[in-house]
């Protein structure tokens, strides 16, 4: 699709939402408060399209995405705080500010020098007021924030230098669950848990696997099979919840 087909149909919607808000009963009615639940159910929709390289649902979802994106802006205009020009304008320009290596001067040798240089000048961009962890929205889900966390503090160097020894601090961490386990202490052991998943994942990041995806793919594969247990059962007049574990296991063994 040409540029400009694509500036059309972009314009073109934004006249849409226009009339929407003017117009729509339920559009009307809408604030930047009572659409942010629907915004996070929207992303979680498009983040289950590209899980399963779903490409026409990855069309769609970007699109219900890009819809949100013009209904805060037009509110926003509304409110006389910003408009939708000043948002892409703000983009626009952090782009360029944090791609030196593109629109300057700035020499890179690969793609974590780029990460270095970007995480410096987000702090560079806060006036001193802001902090390497300062980016990370306190609302992520925990196993995603725990990643970005540890992604932000490799940019200054606080990072381990081989997987192995990622690896000999996660049995170091089930040592010390193991620990307060034994010990009955329900406090220290969520505690000793908490340290053990985020070691789990930093693993997970040497590994260059994202934790989040490899969850989701096991809680659906365990999902697909408990299924199959449940479609076998009825199949053959079982009732699950009355057989033993031994027989439950037998099952899961021969859906596998």
């Amino acid at each position: 699709m040409s540029q400009d087909i694509s500036s059309q149909r972009f314009l073109e919607l934004v006249e849409i939402m226009d009339t929407l808000r003017e117009k729509c009963p339920w559009d009307k009615k809408q604030t930047i408060h009572s659409l942010r639940s629907n915004t996070i159910e929207e992303l979680y929709e498009l983040v289950d399209t590209i899980i399963e390289e779903d490409w026409d649902g990855i069309k769609e979802e970007l699109g219900d995405i890009m819809l949100h994106v013009l209904f805060y802006a037009k509110i926003g205009t509304e409110q006389g705080k910003f408009t939708l020009a000043d948002v892409m304008e703000g983009i626009a320009k952090k782009l360029i500010h944090r791609h030196p290596h593109i629109y300057g001067d700035v020499k890179v040798q690969d793609e974590e020098e780029v990460k270095r240089n970007w995480e410096q000048l987000k702090l560079q961009e806060g006036k001193g007021n802001k902090t390497i962890l300062s980016g990370v929205p306190n609302s992520l889900p925990a196993i995603v924030k725990a990643l970005r966390i540890q992604e932000k503090v490799k940019q200054v160097g606080f990072e381990w230098e081989h997987k192995d020894q990622v690896w000999d601090k996660v049995q170091e961490e089930m040592h010390e669950l193991k620990v307060e386990i034994e010990a009955n202490d329900k406090e220290k052991m969520e505690a000793e848990f908490g340290d053990v998943l985020f070691s789990m994942i930093n693993y997970a990041r040497f590994l260059n696997i994202d934790p989040e995806t490899a969850l989701e793919k096991t809680n659906k594969k365990f999902k697909h099979r408990f299924e199959l247990m449940e479609s076998y059962a009825k199949d053959n007049g079982l009732d699950l919840a009355k057989l033993t574990l031994e027989e439950k296991e037998a099952i899961w063994q021969a859906m596998k």
